[in-house]
């Protein structure tokens, strides 16, 4: 069996795209995947499949939450190899000394290096952003915000660069998230 995880965007964050996290298990068994597990309820998902997924996978996924809660929300998957790899390539760990201000933002596919512009949050030889950092990774875009994750410098203009499906998670629950996969 091959783990995955899935990562919806947008779910239970605040009073908006509310599901109980039974209904999100049960969309996910539906499809007849096995050993279907929420962690939290942001919409995260570890799950295990017979095979290996098709490109559908993601559409499937996101009809089957829709037609079972009525939210619509789209989905990001990640096998358990590439899920690994993204968390590993996180060069700003030691920057952090707050996991809920350490921020993942995970891409539905990797990233060519000359795709990110960072007009605007970087200058050469100075960040624009300090004390906040950010890399860029092969499949996501890693940020540190010591003030907070409401008060970031990062500018809205650099975050509709990526056009892809994208959605963040914060370094507790990516590590948590790993917890499972690898249990």
């Amino acid at each position: 069996m091959a783990k995955y995880i899935a990562l919806l965007r947008g779910i239970n964050v605040g009073s908006a795209k509310g599901i109980a996290m039974a209904d999100l298990r049960s969309a996910f068994e539906e499809l007849g995947y096995t050993n279907v597990e929420t962690v939290l309820r942001s919409g995260n998902v570890v799950f295990e499949s017979a095979g290996t997924l098709k490109a559908s996978a993601g559409t499937l996924i996101e009809d089957a939450v829709l037609m079972r809660t009525g939210v619509q929300s789209s989905v990001l998957i990640f096998d358990a190899d590439t899920f690994r790899r993204v968390v590993a390539e996180n060069p700003l760990t030691e920057s952090s000394d707050d996991d809920s201000r350490l921020l993942v933002t995970f891409l539905d596919r990797d990233l060519d290096d000359d795709q990110v512009d960072a007009a605007g949050v970087s200058r050469p030889g100075e960040s624009v952003l300090a004390p906040e950092e950010l890399a860029i990774g092969s499949r996501a875009v890693y940020q540190w915000c010591p003030d907070g994750v409401l008060h970031s410098k990062v500018p809205r203009r650099f975050w509709k660069q990526f056009p892809h499906n994208a959605t963040a998670r914060n370094w507790r629950t990516v590590t948590k998230l790993l917890a499972r996969l690898d249990a």
